[in-house]
């Protein structure tokens, strides 16, 4: 017998049982408060001209009452006014191009890695099969200190590579925005694994000539999700002082962190990190509500540290040979999972339609109290969100966000790419991924972004943020050269 074809009405009629519950359940109130004022406004209509005149003059109005009800309504009103969060707008940011001189394409980087681990082809031949599935492009970046054989991670390389990094960003934001050095009042800059004295936050100020009262903050150790820590912190900030601004600057600095040993465990984070860094304008100010671009609705932030396994899954140490590198954990995507699971289950009820909330708790209960086999429900974020920004830290962090959220290709698309063109560039990959959803056209006012990212220690931390105005493609930017070929297919194997 040939198999029978699918039935598409009842998947249909599925469809629009679904979508006929949403409406229901998302506007229950209106479709509730509805009749009850047609029933209202049919017993008005009935009522005559001098019925309705005897009913008003049957009111006594006191003049003392009317006096404490307007005294009691100004009071409520003010008190409500006064203990409201400001508003925290993202005005503009920008994200750092490496130049074309810094370009590491497949070829260059295995020959560099058989040059420098002429001992140890097991090591060599490691390497070339996690970069044959990282799914990076010919294009990716490293700094200049890395492509001497062998490396040369000096000091002063480090603080050369975070000079252009950092003020290149910066310049290109006060470019942008026609931002002054004098308007910065508070200013915090993360980078997980260069912490240098005087801190990155202090080159900023002796570079710019910033006020003496700046309130400046310099985060390292906070792996790649300190960037949305940072946009936590400049938050907090913003809300005890007003009308200010506040600058964000996200990197990560390559140089003294190329690893040059044999351990595997080690060697992950050098097929995959590369150079990048963003600066971030946030602000308070009412003045700048008409022309920044977005607005923050949420933080949240989840910390697994408490964990062992979750603690150490990202550690740095010393190899056998005392050569320090960064160790990733075979558990890496297991503990990020449940991370994000618990980060899921506290920004859920601040973003998800009351009809997803609802069939959420019936299965919990469900699966409480009838049938612990229940499949949980897992909530359609789609009608949350209508962009994704998932960190960019490999392939296999974006496939499981995707598998484990339900989304389509185009939703992980600003991803994909960003891990394409520039690689893992740590915190700052989640700007990099706005730029390239602005680069398409895709921003309209309205719409709602989720930036999701992973870090060490472990953590898992969101940010929510809703497009203030319709945003014009842009002209400049670091995908201003390339967005035209953009998205690629990325295969499973690039064959080396």
């Amino acid at each position: 017998m040939p198999p029978a074809s699918p039935d598409f009405s009842s998947s249909v009629k599925l469809k629009y049982v679904k979508l006929g519950y949403q409406y229901v359940v998302d506007h229950f109130l209106t479709l509730l408060l509805v009749p009850v004022m047609v029933g209202i406004l049919i017993e008005v209509v009935r009522l005559g001209p001098e019925e309705i005149v005897n009913l008003w003059n049957s009111l006594h109005f006191d003049l003392i009452q009317i006096l404490c009800s307007s005294f009691f309504i100004i009071f409520i009103a003010t008190a409500y006014f006064m203990s409201k969060p400001r508003c925290i707008y993202l005005v503009d940011y920008a994200c750092y191009k490496p130049p074309v001189t810094c370009r590491v394409p497949f070829a260059t980087f295995m020959e560099h890695s058989r040059l420098i681990l002429s001992n140890n082809p097991k090591s060599v031949e490691f390497q070339m099969r996690i970069l044959e599935r990282s799914g990076l492009g010919e294009e990716t970046c490293l700094p200049p200190a890395i492509h001497y054989i062998p490396p040369k991670p000096t000091m002063e390389a480090a603080r050369g590579e975070a000079e252009v990094v950092i003020f290149s960003a910066m310049d290109s934001l006060f470019k942008k925005t026609g931002l002054k050095p004098k308007d910065i009042d508070i200013l915090i800059v993360n980078c997980s694994l260069f912490s240098p004295t005087p801190s990155l936050s202090a080159m900023v100020i002796n570079k710019y000539k910033l006020r003496s009262n700046i309130k400046s903050f310099n985060l390292s150790g906070m792996g790649c999700s300190a960037g949305l820590i940072s946009i936590d912190l400049a938050r907090d900030l913003l809300q005890v002082h007003p009308n200010s601004n506040a600058v964000v600057v996200s990197t990560e600095i390559i140089t003294p962190n190329y690893y040059q040993g044999k351990e595997r465990a080690m060697l992950l984070p050098n097929c995959l990190f590369r150079m990048g860094g963003a600066a971030i304008l946030l602000s308070n100010r009412r003045s700048e509500r008409r022309r920044a671009k977005y607005r923050l609705v949420h933080v949240v932030r989840t910390h697994k540290g408490a964990d062992d396994k979750a603690y150490r899954c990202v550690f740095e140490e010393e190899d056998k040979e005392g050569k320090v590198g960064i160790s990733l954990s075979k558990d890496l995507m297991a503990i990020a999972g449940e991370a994000l699971k618990s980060n899921i289950t506290t920004i859920g009820p601040l973003v998800l339609p009351g009809s997803e909330q609802l069939l959420f708790l019936l299965t919990l209960i469900g699966r409480k109290i009838f049938n612990p086999k229940w499949k949980p429900y897992i909530p359609d974020f789609k009608l949350a969100f209508e962009h994704f920004c998932i960190h960019a830290g490999g392939r296999a962090v974006i496939d499981e966000l995707q598998k484990n959220l339900q989304l389509s290709a185009e939703h992980v698309e600003a991803s994909r790419m960003t891990l394409h063109r520039f690689g893992n560039t740590s915190s700052s990959s989640l700007w990099y991924e706005m730029s390239y959803l602005e680069a398409k056209g895709r921003m309209k006012k309205g719409d709602r972004i989720w930036q999701i990212a992973f870090g060490s220690g472990f953590k898992c931390n969101s940010a929510v943020w809703k497009c203030n105005r319709t945003i014009k493609t842009p002209t400049d930017g670091p995908w201003e050269d390339c967005i035209h070929r953009y998205p690629v297919h990325i295969p499973e194997v690039v064959k080396l």
